[in-house]
């Protein structure tokens, strides 16, 4: 008898170590917050890889010309200061950030119908430099989605007519690139600080 009992103990032990698992996976994940700084990281890195292309884009043969200045009235003003950089808030920065984004990248979309129309030879490396911008832009969003941050409304830019020579299409090429470059390297030690302060406040 007590071997009967002891036997039907053990078969009950088993049975309820057998349901263990499913009874573990019924429980829900704990929440986890989205990691703010990671994400500032991610955006830091993908704005010095797009300053990078913009430098190797500046370097080719293809741009070696004194570009005439002021062809694009409408580009973001590259007027910062080192001095401002630790007084910026997250929330105002960011939404002037993507509106400057998405005014370059409408910049470049005139730039790469220009190019194609005559023939451009770095037309493939525009192409990369543009999906990437495309890119950083949508993670940009969702960063300011994750904070609250306001999507600022900008007027449409208002472009040149187009180029009417390739080497126009150069010219125009060369002073897009450095306000762009401009603006990565400024974006770029923007996202880091506002990394470094979101690490700091997590410490407090």
């Amino acid at each position: 008898m007590k071997l009967l009992v002891d036997s039907s103990s053990s078969l009950l032990l088993s049975l309820l170590l057998a349901q263990l698992p499913l009874f573990t996976s019924a429980v829900p994940a704990p929440f986890r917050r989205p990691n703010v700084v990671h994400e500032l990281d991610r955006l830091a890195n993908q704005t010095k890889n797009l300053r990078q292309i913009a430098a190797d884009l500046l370097k080719e043969h293809a741009f070696e010309t004194d570009p005439e200045q002021h062809r694009f009235k409408s580009l973001p003003l590259m007027n910062n200061r080192a001095s401002d950089i630790n007084s910026l808030e997250m929330r105002p920065t960011l939404s002037q950030l993507h509106a400057d984004l998405k005014s370059f990248e409408h910049h470049f979309a005139w730039l790469s119908r220009a190019s194609r129309k005559h023939h451009h030879p770095a037309l493939p490396k525009l192409g990369q430099m543009m999906s990437l911008i495309k890119s950083l832009t949508s993670m940009l969003e969702h960063q300011m989605m994750r904070v609250d941050a306001q999507r600022l409304s900008p007027p449409s830019p208002s472009m040149p007519p187009p180029p009417p020579s390739q080497f126009d299409v150069l010219q125009s090429s060369q002073e897009l690139l450095l306000q762009f470059r401009l603006f990565c390297d400024w974006a770029q030690r923007v996202f880091s600080v506002l990394s470094t302060k979101s690490k700091m406040s997590a410490v407090q």
